[in-house]
This record gives C-alpha cells, sequence and structure tokens, in this order.
C-alpha cells in the first residue's frame, strides 16, 4: 500500500501507522496517558501562541517522513509550517512526545527512536508515566540523539521551545496540576502582567461613553 492510498483509507477513529508500506494497528490509549497529553498540549500550545512559536498537534496526525507515524505530540516551527499538509506532515517536526506503555514500550524506545533520529526531529521527548521517569533527547551535530536530561524530578529547558521549561514532576502528579497555574509559571510573571494591561486597556476602551 502507497502512503497516499493509506491516507485514503485512513479515517479519524482508525489507530494506525504506515511503515515499510504497510498498515501497522496501534492499542488505544489509556486514560492516564490521554490526560497527560491534553495537559502537554494546553500548556505547550499557549505558550507557543504567546509567543507566536508554530503549531502543537496531537494524535491522530500523521508525521511522514520514511515511514508514516502517529506521534502523540509533535511541535512545528513557525519557519517550517509549510511542512502541514491537510491531513499530514510532510517532513520532520521540531518536537516529537511519545508517551510510553507497556505495549509502545519497544516501539517508542526502537524503532521510533531510529526513525526520528534518522529523519532529523531535532527533540524527542520520552515519557513513562508507570515508570515515572522521563528522557529528553536532542539531536547533535553528528545526527545522533544525546540525552539532554533522564530522571523522575527536576527542571527541563527544552531547545526546540526557546523559554519554555518544565517541571517533570508534574507529569506524575494524580490528578495533573491546573493547566493556567502551571502555563503562566512557565510563560513568567511578566508577559502576565503585560496582557494583563492589554486587557485593561480593552475594557476601558469598550466602556460606554457617559
Amino acid at each position: 500500500m502507497s502512503y497516499a492510498e493509506f491516507l485514503a483509507w485512513m479515517d479519524e477513529d482508525t489507530l494506525a501507522e504506515w511503515v515499510d508500506g504497510e498498515v501497522v494497528m496501534t492499542s488505544p490509549a489509556s486514560q492516564r496517558h490521554q490526560l497527560l497529553i491534553g495537559f502537554l498540549e494546553k500548556v505547550l500550545g499557549v505558550f507557543v501562541e504567546q509567543h507566536h512559536l508554530g503549531l502543537v498537534l496531537s494524535a491522530p496526525f500523521q508525521m511522514k517522513m520514511k515511514q508514516g507515524r502517529e506521534p502523540d505530540l509533535l511541535f512545528v516551527a513557525q519557519e517550517h509550517l509549510d511542512r502541514l499538509q491537510e491531513t499530514y506532515l510532510d517532513g520532520p517536526a521540531d518536537l516529537v512526545v511519545e508517551v510510553v506503555s507497556p505495549e509502545s514500550l519497544a516501539r517508542d524506545r526502537g524503532a521510533k527512536f531510529v526513525e526520528y533520529e534518522a529523519g532529523g526531529v531535532p527533540e524527542y521527548w520520552l515519557l513513562d508515566p508507570l515508570r515515572r521517569w522521563a528522557e529528553f533527547y536532542c539531536l547533535g551535530e553528528d545526527g545522533r540523539y544525546r540525552a539532554a536530561f533522564a530522571g523522575t524530578k527536576g527542571t527541563y529547558h527544552t531547545k526546540a521551545l526557546p523559554g519554555c521549561w518544565l517541571r517533570v514532576e508534574w507529569l506524575w502528579q494524580e490528578p495533573l496540576p491546573d493547566v493556567a497555574r502551571v502555563t503562566w509559571e512557565i510563560i513568567g510573571v511578566e508577559k502576565l502582567r503585560q496582557l494583563l494591561a492589554e486587557l485593561e486597556g480593552q475594557a476601558a476602551d469598550q466602556q460606554p461613553t457617559p
């Protein structure tokens, strides 16, 4: 099956990837998996929007390199938005996030790791909520992934999103932290003050004249 045929066959409810010309079905995600991806999509999405950095997308959305994969979460920088097609990204994302499950462990750490590295994905996050372990990889000048951070807690500053950082402990909290509080903690007080001043100015402009 060609990739075009795969895209025509696939619909939004189908969990599948295109590997070596074959359809590979994947298992439904757990609730914890979905909640974690939703948390990251909201937090990173607001940061990206506030700084006009590009676009954050979550599965189901294909990333086509040598294979047609469906990352849990991906970020496409502003300068690479021309890679976006209607139903897939034609080329590497600037950041890919995979949440590891027992079913996906070998694939995420093995085949996908190698493919994302060879395809030029600059940054790859592997998050394992069951083991409460996070790994963050950045592509070196030699085209190989190097571990930028690994552990259960600590602060990671992402290269793909300048100025953005993440407390690893947030990922394991049950329930997950409040998205608004986390987002504004990352964005910073000065940016929040600037936004509040803009909102106050807009409210003043909308006041009816006596």
